[in-house]
């Protein structure tokens, strides 16, 4: 159990890493471009990279399933948002496994899915017994 917690830990540490290093970077080029110039991509030709296509069919489809209602309940709000989030990082490390080459991020990557697995199913079990009013 111990194992589990640390591999859990881990997993969110690295997710929110990731997250605040993009927003970091998006952030720094924002400030460098003029005012127009401004887009999602770094150069035109990122779409015909295979992993960069798979990176951001799993960031759009997390960020579109985390768009949900709030209903003012914070236990049922946390489980609804936090379900399609771990389904984005499970997405994302299997474009790792799929695409990497390093080996340790291709064991973190199939650390994560297997750690976000197991808690989408446990938060899905939750939701199951506590159903939306």
């Amino acid at each position: 159990m111990k194992n589990l917690l640390v591999i859990r830990t881990a997993s969110i540490c690295f997710g929110i890493a990731l997250s605040l290093a993009g927003l970091t970077a998006n952030a720094q080029q924002a400030a460098s471009m003029p005012a127009g110039q401004m887009s999602m991509s770094s150069s035109g030709d990122d779409n015909a990279n295979p992993s960069t296509r798979a990176f951001k069919s799993a960031d759009e489809s997390m960020m579109k399933n985390m768009s949900g209602p709030y209903t003012g309940d914070t236990d049922k709000d946390f489980v609804s948002h936090m379900i399609p989030h771990h389904q984005g990082a499970v997405d994302m490390a299997e474009v790792e496994l799929k695409y990497g080459k390093d080996p340790q991020m291709k064991r973190l990557a199939a650390n994560i899915v297997k750690a976000q697995k197991e808690e989408i199913a446990y938060m899905k079990k939750w939701q199951a017994k506590h159903p939306k009013k």
